[in-house]
C-alpha cells in the first residue's frame, strides 16, 4: 500500500526532527478505516504533524439485493414507516440507487396509463416519504446528488453522529409501541438503537445494502509494516524505551476483531519461532 512507510521513511521522518530540541520520533498513528473512508482522517493526522498508516481493516462488499429488501422498500415508499434510518455513506448510496430504480418503474407505469400528474412531480425530484435520518455529513451529503423534495419530510442529522445521538433525536425519541422505523445499514454493527427501540415495542425493519470483510491483504500490510517499524526501532539512534508506541484508529467491533485475530496471530507465529532456538 502507498501509505505504508518503508525503511526510507521512517529514517526520512526521524532525520527532519532531530534538530528538535525533545529529539522524539513523531507519533505513528495507524488508520484501520476502509480505503473507502480512510482518506479525511489520514490526512488530517498528516496535518497535524503525525505520521499516518492506512491498513484497512474492513473492505465494504455489496451484498445481493433480495425480494425482501424490494418489498420493504415499497413500504416505505408507500409511507409505512416513522422513519428512515441511515447509519453510513455507503448504505446512502447503496439505498438511494434502489429507491431511484423503483421510483423509474413507477415512472413508467405511470406513464403508460397516462398519468401526467405523476410524471411531473417525479421530474420534481424524488419525494420523501417520511423523515431521513442521516447519522452524520458524510451520509446526508449523499443525498445530495439528486433532487429530493423535502416539502413534506426533511433530511435531519443528530446533534453527534452515533446511536446514542439518533436516539435523542425528537423524532427517534417519539417513537412507541407498534410504530415502524426502517433502517439502510451494513450487515452487522452496534445495536443500540435497535435493542433499545425493540425494548420500547418499536417495530424494526433492516436493509443490509454491504457487508464488512477482512481485507485480503490485511496481514500482508500488517507484517510490512511491522517489520519496517522494527527495523528502524533497532537502528535508531533513540533509545528503544523512548520510541513512541503506535496509536491504532479503531472505528467498529467488527474492524477491533479482525485486528485483533492478526495481532494474535502474529504474536503466536513469532513465539513459536523463538521456541525453535
Amino acid at each position: 500500500m502507498s501509505s505504508i512507510p518503508t525503511q526510507s521513511t521512517y529514517t526520512t521522518s526521524h532525520k527532519n526532527c532531530s534538530n528538535d530540541k525533545s529529539n522524539v520520533v513523531p507519533k505513528i498513528v495507524i488508520n484501520t478505516r476502509p480505503v473507502e473512508r480512510a482518506a479525511p482522517l489520514t490526512q488530517h493526522l498528516q496535518a497535524a504533524g503525525l505520521t499516518a498508516i492506512d491498513i484497512p481493516m474492513l473492505t465494504l462488499r455489496p451484498r445481493p439485493t433480495t425480494d425482501i429488501d424490494i418489498a420493504l422498500m415499497h413500504q416505505w415508499m408507500a409511507g409505512e414507516y416513522k422513519a428512515l434510518v441511515i447509519v453510513s455513506p455507503t448504505a446512502a448510496a447503496s439505498g438511494l440507487v434502489a429507491w431511484q430504480s423503483l421510483e423509474h418503474e413507477k415512472r413508467k407505469y405511470k406513464a403508460k396509463d397516462g398519468n401526467d400528474k405523476y410524471v411531473q412531480r417525479f421530474s420534481e425530484g424524488l419525494s420523501l416519504p417520511s423523515p431521513l435520518v442521516a447519522v452524520g455529513e458524510a451520509t446526508a451529503a449523499e443525498f445530495s446528488q439528486v433532487r429530493i423534495d423535502t416539502t413534506n419530510y426533511q433530511i435531519l442529522q443528530p446533534e453527534t453522529a452515533n446511536n446514542e445521538g439518533m436516539l435523542a433525536m425528537p423524532e427517534i425519541d417519539s417513537l412507541q409501541a407498534g410504530d415502524k422505523l426502517l433502517i439502510w445499514r451494513g450487515l452487522g454493527g452496534r445495536r443500540l438503537l435497535v435493542d433499545t427501540l425493540q425494548a420500547r415495542g418499536v417495530h424494526i425493519d433492516s436493509i443490509a445494502w454491504y457487508e464488512r470483510t477482512m481485507p485480503i491483504d490485511a496481514m500482508a500490510e500488517y507484517q510490512q509494516w511491522q517489520q519496517a517499524f522494527l527495523t528502524h526501532s533497532t537502528t535508531s539512534d533513540i533509545a528503544l524505551p523512548k520510541q513512541p508506541k503506535p496509536i491504532v484508529v479503531i472505528s467498529s467491533a467488527t474492524a477491533f476483531e479482525h485486528w485483533s485475530n492478526i495481532v494474535n496471530d502474529e504474536q503466536s507465529k513469532t513465539l513459536k519461532k523463538r521456541a525453535k532456538f
